[in-house]
């Protein structure tokens, strides 16, 4: 029997407000804030503390392709709806926590592993469903979310610490995802059954794009994970530290806090701006532009530059890592299509996560032998230059809007020394 067709709209609105608690927010967004207690109340130096977000950044990293074939498998709600309730609990299950450095790490790296349900790969695969045309806004829409919860949850768990302790604060994290994300999934998350997907994209229900071992052997999708790999490698291990690395600056932690906040904030506008752009222009070369902007942030943070220098810096930070997340969900969408989009995005994703964690370990070792932040961000800086000149190399799309209503050929989208494994793409 026929059922209604819902507004995909209202898929984009459970996706943005799923994703504002997603494990960006809550994990990676709060580590700041957490550094500073429980480093004080167990004496640890910050390597130690960082390597718990590394290890549940490798774990998240290994489990998230495995994710995203059981999201194509077994759908979006099946799975995101059983690892909402589980992600929480092992959020609030930090808060156990002994004076064990090895029992820190391992609960933050369970932690990690679980937080693949509830993270954007679901969420972009939904969406990327219901629109075509008007693909690249509706995921920057979405994906602003993240943003939104970068801006919010930071200052949820600042009062949390201060008012009720560190522990506390992991509790009520963990009520916080469950009470927003699982009824955002409920009531409003949700794939287009045959008939609405023959409506929307004017074919017989059956999702075109290529399967995971294929695209594994382009050069597009390496170019892609490299470039993907240095930035959020740069971006995230700036952010990680920008709280602590305020403060040693004499800033107060509401200060720090709030140009924190500043972060999400831009990420907001740089998903919505680079949605846009996204679908108006070609998308290669608006990561391109974007993948430089925080450069801004680099150039201020290593002059010690004053005054609203740090919001600039965040604002820029922010604005890079808004984009980043849409031009994964895009590109992958224009280039492999979306009969395994779940695999190729989980498997980028995992490649997002790594970096993810990466990038703060390697600024608290900087600043563990040099007592400085200013070497890493040089080296980050070059990283963003090189990822910007590789996602400008990319070819033109293998799937671009419209294409699910008459063949394009495969190859048109890869390199000349890709064509012959692109020839098994059709």
């Amino acid at each position: 029997m026929f059922r209604p067709i819902i507004s995909p709209w209202w898929v984009v609105f459970g996706a943005t407000l799923g994703l504002t608690v997603a494990n960006g927010p809550i994990v990676f967004f709060t580590f700041g804030l957490f550094l500073g207690p429980v480093t004080t109340e167990f004496h640890w130096d910050r390597a130690t503390f960082s390597s718990s977000l590394l290890a549940g950044h490798a774990l998240a990293a290994l489990a998230y392709p495995f994710m995203g074939r059981a999201i194509d498998r077994y759908g979006i709600r099946r799975v995101t709806l059983t690892f909402i309730p589980i992600f929480a609990l092992a959020t609030g299950a930090i808060a156990l926590t002994p004076p064990s450095p090895i029992v820190f790490i391992a609960l933050a790296a369970f932690c990690g592993l679980v937080s693949t349900g509830q993270a954007p790969p679901a969420y972009a695969k939904a969406v990327s469903a219901w629109f075509d045309e008007r693909r690249g806004l509706a995921l920057g829409i979405a994906m602003a979310g993240i943003g939104i919860g970068a801006a919010v949850v930071p200052q949820f768990a600042r009062v949390a610490i201060n008012t009720y302790g560190w522990r506390a604060a992991y509790v009520m994290l963990g009520a916080l995802t469950v009470g927003v994300a699982f009824p955002a999934v409920a009531l409003f998350v949700r794939e287009p059954h045959a008939r609405t997907l023959q409506m929307v994209i004017g074919a017989p229900g059956v999702l075109a794009g290529v399967e995971l071992a294929h695209a594994l052997r382009t050069s597009t999708f390496w170019l892609l994970a490299v470039s993907v790999f240095l930035v959020v490698t740069t971006i995230n291990g700036i952010v990680g530290h920008l709280v602590p690395l305020l403060t040693d600056r004499g800033i107060d932690v509401l200060q720090a806090t709030s140009t924190l906040s500043a972060v999400g904030l831009s990420t907001i506008a740089g998903r919505v701006v680079a949605g846009y752009l996204l679908d108006r222009l070609f998308a290669p070369y608006v990561a391109a532009g974007v993948f430089l902007l925080p450069l801004v942030a680099v150039g201020l943070l290593t002059t010690r530059a004053a005054g609203a220098a740090p919001l600039f810096a965040a604002i820029s930070l922010g604005f890079g890592l808004g984009a980043e997340i849409d031009v994964i969900g895009f590109l992958v969408s224009r280039y492999f299509g979306l009969r395994a989009y779940g695999q190729i995005y989980g498997s980028l994703f995992a490649i997002f996560t790594l970096g993810t964690g990466l990038g703060p370990v390697l600024m608290a070792r900087c600043f563990d032998l040099t007592r400085a932040y200013n070497t890493t961000l040089i080296v980050f800086g070059i990283a963003l230059v090189c990822a910007s000149a590789l996602v400008s190399s990319l070819g033109p799309y293998a799937f671009p809007a419209g294409s699910r209503r008459g063949f394009v050929p495969a190859e048109s989208a890869f390199p000349i020394h890709d064509r012959e494994s692109a020839a098994g793409l059709r």
